[in-house]
C-alpha cells in the first residue's frame, strides 16, 4: 500500500463519503483537512461528519480548537506529519481529506518556512481573486491584522496576506511524501452548485441558524468566525440583512468557494481526477480504489 493517500475536491463533492469507504478496504485513518473542522462547535455549517457516519473509522483533527483559537499552517504542518508517522508506524495508512488546498499542500509538498521577503511569484498566486475574496481571506486568516488594513487597497491587503502566510514557499513542486496519491472528485459544475444549494437549504433545517447565533454571541474575532455560513449569518443578527439575504449568500460565497477550491488542485497540485457518479457511487469508489492499488 503506498504511504499516503489525499481525497480532495470542492466543497460538496463527495470526498467524505469516498474516505469513508476507502478507509473500510485499506486499514486506514483519516486526517481532516479542512481548516475550520477544527473547531469546536462548528458542526452544521461546516458539514461536519457525523458519529454515526463515521462507521467505525477513527479520525484525527476534528474538533481539536476552540472557536477563539488561531491555527497557522505552519502548525498545521507539523501537526498532521507527526500524526502520518504515528499511523505509519503502526501500520495504518493516512488518509487526508478535504477542501482547504493550501493546508493540505503544505503537508503533501515540500512547503518551507524560508523566512525570505515575497516576490511577484508569491503574489501571483492570488491574481484571479477579487478585492473581496482577498478581503475574505485576510479575514478569515488574521481578523487582527485585517482590522487594521485598509480593506479597499487591493495592494495593502495582499501586503497583509503576506505577513500571514508566515513566508511559506508555495511554489515547491516536488512532494514531501514520494509515494503519495492524490485523488480529486469532480462533477459538473450546474450539478455542483445545485448540490450546494441544496446542502445549504438542508444546514438551515438542521439549526445552522442557532448554530451560528451561539458563536455570535461569544463576540470574538478570530479565524472561525469568518467561515463561510457563518459570518453571513452574522449581518443577519446584526440587523443589516433579512435572513432569507444571508441564505442567499452563504450559497453564492458556497458556489464561489468551490470555483476556486477547483481552480487551486488543477494549478497547485498533481492530481487523478474522478468524475463522481451520483447515480451509482460505488463507481466513484471502484474507480478511486483500482488508482490507488495500481
Amino acid at each position: 500500500m503506498k504511504d499516503i493517500i489525499a481525497i480532495v475536491g470542492p466543497t460538496g463533492v463527495g470526498k467524505t463519503k469516498l474516505s469513508i469507504e476507502l478507509a473500510k478496504k485499506l486499514n486506514a485513518e483519516i486526517i481532516s483537512c479542512d481548516s475550520m473542522q477544527f473547531y469546536k462547535g462548528l458542526d452544521i455549517g461546516t458539514a461536519k461528519i457525523k458519529e454515526y457516519e463515521k462507521q467505525g473509522i477513527k479520525h484525527h483533527l476534528i474538533d481539536i480548537l476552540d472557536p477563539k483559537d488561531s491555527f497557522s499552517v505552519a502548525e498545521y504542518q507539523t501537526i498532521v506529519r507527526n500524526k502520518i508517522k504515528e499511523l505509519q508506524d503502526k501500520k495504518i495508512t493516512p488518509i487526508l481529506v478535504g477542501g482547504s488546498g493550501l493546508y493540505i499542500a503544505s503537508v503533501l509538498y515540500d512547503y518551507r518556512f524560508l523566512g525570505k521577503e515575497r516576490d511577484q511569484e508569491y503574489l501571483s498566486n492570488y491574481k484571479d481573486y477579487s478585492l473581496e475574496d482577498l478581503t475574505n481571506k485576510l479575514r478569515e486568516k488574521a481578523p487582527k491584522i485585517a482590522n487594521n488594513t485598509d480593506l479597499k487597497n487591493r495592494r495593502r491587503v495582499l501586503r497583509a496576506l503576506e505577513k500571514t502566510d508566515e513566508d511559506l514557499d508555495l511554489n515547491s513542486k516536488k512532494l514531501f511524501y514520494k509515494n503519495a496519491i492524490i485523488i480529486a472528485l469532480d462533477l459538473k459544475r450546474d450539478i455542483l452548485y445545485e448540490r450546494i444549494n441544496k446542502r445549504v437549504d438542508n444546514m438551515i433545517e438542521e439549526g445552522l441558524e442557532c448554530e451560528a447565533e451561539k458563536l455570535y454571541s461569544l463576540n470574538y474575532e478570530s479565524q472561525a468566525t469568518m467561515a463561510i455560513g457563518y459570518k453571513e449569518l452574522f449581518k443577519h443578527f446584526e440587523g443589516l440583512m433579512y435572513l432569507e439575504d444571508s441564505i442567499e449568500l452563504i450559497k453564492r460565497n458556497s458556489r464561489r468557494y468551490a470555483k476556486r477550491q477547483i481552480t487551486w488542485f488543477k494549478n497547485k497540485m498533481e492530481c487523478y481526477w474522478i468524475k463522481v457518479d451520483l447515480n451509482d457511487f460505488s463507481k466513484t469508489v471502484e474507480t478511486a480504489y483500482k488508482y490507488i492499488k495500481k
